[in-house]
């Protein structure tokens, strides 16, 4: 509850930053919404053409896309600064959150806002919307979906991140990962072989964001949610872990600063 209340202070915070330019606000969620509506165009192409694909239709798509949307832009409100986790610990501003008593790792992901994620997360519920595969109970499964969606997601920007620690500037691998796990996410799993599948399970995690959490959305199952929570569970621990074991190579880059 300590760590919740401090939570919601923070994010209070952030609101209140963004919040102060109302219009740009505004602006950046509605570009993300037709940027997302941009991309997916692509897709209703495609499924106008080829009706299904290996079991996937267009109506499947709408589900996924609208989890890992929405599971973005979770993370994006919530946690931005997990984005940006590395350029932190490069230019040693991971200072100003060591001299807080506040749990570090907490403290530094969520002490950012981006404005443009309450766009992805608009848009994610209006995809599940138009689906034409709602019910109260998939809209539930659809909130549990995103809510573990955005916990693997999460994990896996600070996994990536804390690399940071051992090689520096990690910038460039962030912006990769992040663009493999939202490119491979949307794609029916059923197209990959289980090699593939297997990758996408472990060292780039879009089927845990994707496809998976949107097969628990069409119809539930105890091993799809044991699946989905074990797999975050996992890489969030595997996360937390990494960090703190970089955090013991941190160099302090004397730069203590009042964060906003």
């Amino acid at each position: 509850m300590k760590h919740l209340k401090f939570l919601l202070a923070v994010w209070g915070a952030n609101l209140q930053s963004v919040m102060e330019y109302r219009a740009s606000f505004i602006t950046q969620a509605l570009a993300m919404m037709f940027n997302n509506f941009i991309y997916f165009v692509i897709w209703m192409i495609f499924f106008d053409r080829f009706k299904e694909v290996r079991g996937w239709g267009i109506n499947d798509m709408y589900i996924t896309y609208g989890v890992i949307a929405s599971a973005f832009g979770l993370v994006a409100v919530f946690f931005g600064n997990s984005f940006v986790l590395g350029d932190v610990i490069n230019n040693g501003r991971l200072d100003y959150y060591l001299s807080l008593p506040r749990p570090v790792l907490l403290h530094a992901v969520s002490s950012r806002m981006i404005a443009s994620g309450v766009g992805d997360i608009t848009y994610g519920f209006l995809s599940y919307a138009a689906s034409g595969q709602f019910s109260w109970d998939g809209f539930l499964r659809f909130i549990l979906a995103i809510l573990l969606g955005a916990m693997v997601f999460a994990a896996f920007l600070i996994l990536v991140n804390s690399l940071a620690f051992w090689t520096g500037i990690v910038s460039s691998l962030s912006n990769l990962m992040v663009n493999a796990i939202i490119t491979f996410g949307i794609y029916p799993i059923t197209l990959f072989d289980n090699y593939a599948k297997l990758i996408l399970f472990t060292v780039v995690p879009a089927a845990l964001m994707g496809a998976l959490p949107a097969d628990f959305v069409r119809a539930f199952t105890w091993q799809t949610l044991a699946q989905l929570l074990f797999g975050a569970m996992m890489f969030l621990g595997l996360a937390i872990t990494v960090f703190r074991l970089g955090l013991k190579r941190y160099e302090s880059g004397s730069a203590i600063q009042i964060e906003v």
